[in-house]
């Protein structure tokens, strides 16, 4: 694990002087910036930093400015504004500057880019949406650490928790630094630099790891059952079948994962495809009955569904002639309703039906049709919803009940609404540029890059889908439709 240098130092600024402020030295002084933004509310920009031979940089090696232990360092700046709202007169949101058009629609906070950090910030600001993961780590306390967890992953779900609080509390972009510090701690991965920066990560690395930490986190010690809030979010069980069709040979499996793959290739062009090609594999493994390696065909059903359910576009490979990982640039079209009974095994269909004729009674109210009191067939032409029915996002929900806690008779549907995106822009995912496209409560759309957020139009989420150099869907996420039963 690599050590982190760091110089304690003074800084004056204004009539306040802000003492025992750390500088990690490996870091750009940019990064000691957002601190000192965290501490005055100056963004990063206005700040003039004196130090030896003028004024800081935000690109300056460290080893070269000759900062002491306790020195004392001199900032001038002044803080953001509070912007106050007009006291006479209607002002329309369109009319607004963008930056108060963003806070007018009731979106959090932006996140500073601490270097290359940009594929952490897009997969937070898309997590950060989940209000059911933001309440379990409310409910984690600092003495709630027990003996399973180990004490990093405790530190990285404190950091989580805390961050989200304050992108709930802020207006103004957040300097993720603390969370960055103790990710790189529990992931030195995350920290790998190059000719002395930074260099750009996997967003869907990142996004599991974070995940299976908060899921160790999150377990109840004192249930039964040790539930894991994480698992019921994002978790999706699978039944496999893994067949050798030389051998007959024949066995089962189950197992528990946190997204669905949309493998690409040149038959792939909507994510119902890609889906369906994820869901089967061939694995090259030893046959008892032949006494040597054979193929084995696996074939996959969903066996249960997460109340969020998180779809990654396999678009990196490794390419060998060239040594470097290669993306795919291929347009694979995503709907913004996702209808996954085709892909669930026998058993779920059957759990599903009785919702889903609900949900489509509900639906044909909207158009004054009469509902079916008869549950469904499970027929695909039966229950399978169009995008045109489902896609009410931006003019009000269906009317079926939220999945709250304690609410038993409230179930799944097999119905799925988008409410994330995190794109890639670049050839390449060790380079290029990760951005979070996410969808507000009241059903504006909101794009995050970095700390610059816009706000941003339905049309605009459909046209991710790839084909060309532009920002292309890297992992979606969508939220289940429920109804109580």
């Amino acid at each position: 694990m690599r050590s982190f240098a760091l110089s304690i130092v003074s800084v004056k600024w204004q009539k306040e002087l802000l003492k025992d402020v750390e500088i990690d030295v490996t870091q750009p002084p940019y990064v000691f910036k957002c601190q000192l933004y965290d501490l005055t509310g100056v963004p990063p920009e206005r700040q003039k930093i004196m130090v030896k031979g003028g004024l800081l940089k935000d690109d300056a090696d460290w080893s070269t400015l000759g900062v002491k232990q306790g020195q004392k360092l001199m900032m001038m700046g002044t803080a953001d504004e509070i912007v106050k709202s007009p006291e006479k007169g209607t002002v329309f949101v369109e009319d607004l500057p963008e930056e108060e058009q963003v806070v007018a629609i009731g979106h959090t906070a932006g996140l500073f880019n601490l270097g290359n950090t940009c594929y952490m910030n897009s997969t937070l600001q898309c997590l950060h949406s989940v209000p059911e993961l933001k309440s379990a780590l409310i409910k984690y306390s600092h003495s709630g650490r027990t003996n399973d967890v180990d004490q990093t992953s405790h530190m990285l779900t404190i950091a989580t928790r805390d961050l989200f609080s304050e992108l709930d509390k802020s207006v103004k972009p957040v300097a993720p630094m603390q969370f960055w510090m103790v990710l790189r701690k529990k992931y030195p991965q995350f920290g790998q630099l190059h000719n002395g920066v930074f260099m750009q990560q996997d967003a869907e690395e990142c996004w599991a790891q974070l995940l299976y930490t908060l899921s160790q986190s999150l377990k109840s010690p004192g249930s039964s059952e040790n539930s894991d809030a994480v698992k019921a979010l994002f978790g999706i069980e699978l039944n496999s079948r893994v067949h050798c069709q030389e051998s007959n040979e024949e066995t089962s499996e189950a197992e528990s994962v946190y997204s669905l793959k949309c493998h690409i290739s040149h038959e792939v062009n909507h994510l119902h495809e890609g889906l369906k090609h994820g869901l089967k594999s061939e694995l090259e493994k030893a046959s008892p009955a032949l006494g040597r390696s054979a193929i084995f065909l696996k074939e996959s059903r969903i066996n249960a569904l997460p109340r969020y359910l998180t779809v990654q576009f396999v678009r990196f490979f490794w390419k060998r002639e060239s040594n470097q990982k290669a993306k795919i640039l291929r347009k694979v079209d995503y709907p913004l309703v996702l209808d996954v009974y085709d892909f669930c095994s026998d058993d779920l269909r059957k759990k599903l039906d009785a919702p889903r004729q609900i949900l489509r009674n509900e639906e044909g109210k909207k158009f004054g049709l009469k509902g079916n009191e008869k549950s469904s067939t499970g027929k695909e032409n039966d229950v399978k919803m169009s995008d045109a029915e489902g896609s009410s996002n931006g003019g009000g929900e269906p009317s079926v009940a939220p999945m709250e806690e304690g609410e038993k008779e409230a179930q799944l549907t097999g119905i799925y609404d988008l409410v994330a995106v995190l794109t890639h822009k670049g050839r390449s995912a060790d380079s290029g540029h990760y951005v979070g496209w996410v969808k507000q409560e009241n059903g504006k759309w909101i794009e995050f890059d970095d700390d610059n957020p816009k706000p941003r139009v339905e049309d605009d989420i459909t046209k991710l889908s790839g084909g060309g150099d532009w920002h292309m869907a890297y992992i979606i996420m969508y939220k289940a439709r429920v109804v109580s039963v």
